[in-house]
């Protein structure tokens, strides 16, 4: 232990031998230190953020959903940084000052690229970091950064859709010319080859009608044949007169009762009631009372001739005449539509080459009136889109934090660094004296000699200073130390003018 002492006490008095050494070097090392760090420029930070707000309002169907609204912000995300916005940017901002040269231009763009950061974070917040020389600067660039980012999306899609909304126009028109000489074409076609046929369409779309129409009227017409027949029958079963009174013609209440239940039960047969219904029912049981109260009915007068028209007969007679009208006129509706049938036959027969070419302008007409209709459709929704850009915002943009000129500096940390470069000086000091200590042979005490040498030391001589050299020494050692203490106080007002600077730069 006494040892270590001794050697701790042996360096330091070779250290204080030198201090004038360790001094110089301090202060050498100390001043190009901070001249080092005087010469680094400052760098100023300016943050700002801005939130993204996605607009739900308008309907997908026009083309504003959210996926496409993500993909556009993340686009112009991408390309903020692009050299063409980046030029915008010198241009826009103070940096317009120091250039007078494309090539200025493309390098302080080159610088930009460097010291703009766009990050996305959460819930659609992007922060846009930028730095440059002074705080003004820095400001300025952030702040026209925002305004492209802003600007951009809104003018951009705007002007997309503007663009899509011509080509359109022009498409539509095209087609617009292209229909009408389609249209005419298939009317020229049908007054020249198929003016004299029935029906609309093609030929084959014309025989598919006519056949569908030819099964309808059979079907009618069977069974207008079949109710026909029906009363037919019931009429030869039917009595045409029923006996009356004298030459007026008149009959008891009781027969004229039985004649009217007569006439209902045929009317109600007529109107296909089958036996079981419950108004036939009825009507039957009220007849057999009717005949036979006209049966008990004594005759008034005598009867005349043929006597009294059946009402029965006289309604079954009138409901034959109405059928056999129908099937009449369902007949020849079935012959004019056989007749139409056996021309579009023949037509086809006959000319074969015609029905293609009617199928084919057909076929050409109908594409173009399904594109048509389409392109109307897109149209309609684009001009919809264009219409709510231009009265809404589908994307909002709000400016979280709006950028502000830093106050310090964000680099070098010059504080830290003239405070480093205190330190290196101090121990390069007193590390360049204990160097040189040890480069010398000297030694301190007797017993290091004695170490060294290997050879008894008898003793050893105090020195003897005089008083003019001790008040040599004094001096010495107080501009040693007012050398020494004015390394702090030169790094206190280092510190001092850095901390004027940055205020006079805020």
């Amino acid at each position: 232990m006494n040892g270590l002492y001794d050697e701790v006490r042996i360096a330091l008095h070779a250290i204080w031998n030198r201090r004038w050494i360790a001094l110089a070097a301090a202060w050498v090392v100390a001043i190009l230190g901070w001249l080092a760090v005087s010469q680094m420029p400052n760098r100023y930070e300016s943050k700002a953020r801005v939130f993204v707000q996605m607009g739900q309002v308008l309907p997908s169907k026009i083309g504003i959903s959210a996926a496409e609204q993500q993909n556009d912000v993340d686009t112009i995300r991408q390309t903020l940084t692009s050299a063409v916005n980046l030029e915008k940017v010198v241009r826009g901002t103070d940096l317009a000052n120091t250039v007078s040269t494309p090539q200025e231009v493309a390098d302080r763009v080159a610088g930009l690229q460097q010291n703009v950061k766009i990050v996305a974070q959460q819930n659609n917040l992007f922060e846009i970091s930028v730095t440059a020389s002074s705080p003004k600067l820095a400001a300025q660039i952030n702040q026209k950064l925002i305004s492209i980012f802003v600007d951009q999306n809104l003018a951009d899609d705007r002007n997309d859709t503007q663009t899509t909304l011509r080509f359109l126009d022009s498409q539509v028109e095209d087609l617009q010319r292209r229909l009408a000489d389609a249209d005419a074409k298939r009317t020229q076609f049908q007054t020249q080859y198929l003016g004299s046929l029935p029906g609309t369409g093609s030929l084959s779309d014309r025989m598919s009608a006519a056949r569908t129409q030819m099964a309808q009227i059979d079907s009618d017409l069977a069974a207008a044949q079949t109710s026909l027949a029906s009363i037919n029958g019931q009429m030869a079963g039917t009595a045409a007169t029923i006996p009356g009174v004298g030459g007026a013609g008149s009959a008891g209440p009781a027969r004229a009762r039985l004649a009217a239940i007569e006439g209902q039960l045929a009317d109600a047969r007529a109107k296909g009631y089958t036996e079981n219904h419950p108004d036939v029912v009825a009507l039957k049981s009220q007849l057999g009372a009717a005949r036979a109260a006209a049966a008990r009915e004594p005759a008034v007068g005598s009867y005349a001739g043929n006597g009294q028209p059946n009402p029965q007969y006289l309604s079954l007679k009138s409901m034959q005449v109405d059928k056999q009208s129908q099937v009449a006129a369902l007949t020849a509706r079935k012959q004019q539509l056989q007749h139409d049938m056996d021309a579009i036959t023949g037509k086809l027969n006959g000319d074969p080459a015609a029905a293609n070419e009617q199928s084919q302008i057909d076929r050409d007409y109908q594409v173009l009136k399904a594109q048509y209709d389409k392109l109307l459709s897109d149209r309609e929704d684009v001009r919809v889109r264009a219409q709510a850009q231009a009265q809404t915002d589908s994307i909002k943009f709000r400016v979280i934090d709006p950028p502000v000129a830093p106050r310090a500096p964000t680099a070098p940390n010059r504080p830290l660094l003239l405070t480093g470069v205190l330190l290196a000086a101090i121990f390069a000091g007193i590390g360049g004296a204990f160097a040189l200590s040890q480069l010398k042979a000297t030694y301190a005490t007797a017993g290091r000699l004695e170490k060294a040498t290997g050879l008894p030391v008898i003793g050893s001589i105090s020195e003897r200073v005089s008083r003019a050299e001790a008040e040599f020494r004094k001096r010495k050692l107080r501009m040693f130390a007012g050398a020494a203490a004015a390394l702090p106080v030169a790094f206190v007002g280092l510190l001092g003018v850095e901390m004027l600077m940055r205020g006079l730069a805020a």
